[in-house]
């Protein structure tokens, strides 16, 4: 692994480059003081795509492992285009963890790349098609966006939004650490597990509090959370696809609004990281009322909440409101 150097003299490593290297095998069964924390100083350096897969890292990796992020707090991710700076963060990195066809260049930047883990979120769980046939209502529409072409496979990359789905993938990322730094194997073991205990809690939540409701539908800016409408028996209508920078046709929107008042749906959700233009025009057309449904792609000042669990937390309390739970 990367021993960050710059927490250590040239000097210092010069002359103990040998005994570092057999401190480190030698307490490999200390969980507690290991390789990421040993007399090297260094620690396992990953490297996130974004902001979930980021907070997965810092969950699992906690005091072993230093995490960076290649998109900012604010971004858009799937507008990310990779800098050169980025490009070498990414080479002198020990993991990287992605989610392939969610940011083309950030894929193609880890192909290229010489780091030893590379971590695709999707093949740690069950990817499927939203968006093209996002409920019922919407299947007629399902070539008016192009999301087969948006996406490239036609898979909706959003399973960080189905909490069932997003332990799967913490799992996953727990077994890649265990395996990049084993000497840390323990740690990363008991933090794993105890992240999927927080991500089952937040599925019963979801479960419990969208169980009883006066509608099953609501209206998004994008496809995001089609695994998380799947997940807890919802329908998710999205005004643009699954890129959120699509612009809906006229007759879309008109047949939004036809939706939204035949099936009760009170609310036009919109995010943070877009313009929210088009859903409160929606809105005001239908007489509805705008909230925000964040599909957590970044932590910034405006989210609700510091973390994935806080701002999921504050997206059920919006759809219980929206939705009439009873």
């Amino acid at each position: 692994m990367n021993v960050r150097r710059r927490h250590i003299s040239a000097g210092v490593i010069a002359a103990t480059t040998a005994l570092t290297l057999g401190s480190l095998s030698a307490c490999s069964s200390d969980s507690d003081s290991g390789a990421a924390d040993g007399e090297g100083g260094g620690k396992l350096d990953v490297v996130a795509s974004f902001y979930p897969l980021q907070f997965l890292a810092e969950e699992i990796g906690g005091s072993h492992v230093s995490v960076s992020t290649l998109t900012e707090p604010g971004q858009e991710p799937h507008d990310l285009e990779i800098s050169a700076k980025q490009t070498a963060q990414l080479q002198e990195s020990d993991v990287a963890l992605y989610l392939k066809d969610l940011q083309p260049s950030v894929d193609e930047a880890i192909a290229q790349s010489e780091v030893k883990t590379k971590v695709d979120a999707a093949t740690l769980t069950s990817l499927e098609k939203h968006g093209t046939e996002v409920g019922g209502h919407a299947a007629e529409h399902e070539d008016e966006h192009g999301h087969e072409d948006e996406e490239g496979s036609g898979l909706d990359p959003h399973i960080w939004l189905d909490p069932v789905k997003y332990a799967e993938v913490a799992e996953g990322v727990g077994k890649a650490f265990e395996k990049a730094d084993p000497d840390n194997a323990a740690t990363y073991k008991k933090n794993t597990a105890a992240l999927v205990e927080k991500l089952d809690g937040l599925g019963t939540r979801f479960e419990d509090g969208l169980k009883n409701t006066k509608t099953k539908v609501f209206i998004t800016t994008h496809a995001a959370f089609g695994y998380l409408a799947e997940r807890y028996g919802l329908t998710e209508e999205a005004i643009n696809g699954l890129d959120p920078e699509n612009e809906p046709s006229a007759n879309r929107v008109k047949d939004l609004e036809k939706m939204a008042k035949a099936d009760g749906v009170s609310t036009v959700f919109y995010e943070t990281l877009v313009s929210d233009k088009t859903a409160k025009t929606i809105a005001a057309d239908a007489d509805l009322r705008t909230d925000v449904l964040d599909p957590i792609e970044g932590i910034t000042e405006k989210s609700r909440g510091d973390d994935y669990i806080q701002v999921m937390d504050a997206n059920l309390k919006a759809l219980r409101t929206a939705l009439g739970a009873k």
